[in-house]
């Protein structure tokens, strides 16, 4: 993994966490406003980065709320 990668896959993570903190879920926008001022390589890794981790996010509910469905109700409820 280059230093470019590696500086993106590591700043996109600290921001997703972040995110989850403050819930500010348009955090890594303003970052990415302040990385295209100084790095447009380093905005654009960076943004993929987020953009994929996001991506997942979302399909990893649906593929959750989708295998819960099929599942019904669990037998631990009372």
């Amino acid at each position: 993994m280059s230093t470019l990668e590696t500086l993106a896959s590591k700043l996109a993570e600290d921001t997703m966490e972040a995110m989850a903190l403050t819930g500010d879920d348009r955090l890594y926008v303003q970052i990415g406003d302040m990385l295209a001022a100084s790095s447009q390589s380093l905005e654009e890794a960076y943004l993929t980065e987020v953009r994929v981790r996001l991506a997942e996010r979302g399909a990893r509910k649906f593929l959750e709320a989708r295998i819960a469905a099929v599942a019904g109700p669990s037998s631990d409820t009372p």
